[in-house]
């Protein structure tokens, strides 16, 4: 992150690029960030449910809600 970038700004350069999401539950997705909002509401395509480093289930399109979000980061 630069100097100056802001949060938001950070998810913004990230969009169109593969993306992992952890939930407050521990669960985490894997997906191709399409889409997010000032709430870190985030939408993703091609979205994978991951357990232990494994693909459990291929999701599709996903939209989570930004307050069960506690990371998101480059795969």
């Amino acid at each position: 992150m630069t100097e100056n970038a802001r949060p938001l700004d950070t998810l913004n350069a990230a969009r169109n690029k593969r993306v992992i999401v952890e939930l407050k539950s521990g669960k985490q997705f894997v997906g191709k960030l399409k889409a997010f909002d000032i709430h870190v509401n985030v939408s993703l395509n091609d979205a994978e449910e991951v357990v232990n480093g494994e693909t459990r289930r291929k999701m599709g399109a996903l939209f989570i809600r930004g307050d069960t979000i506690t990371l998101i980061s480059p795969e």
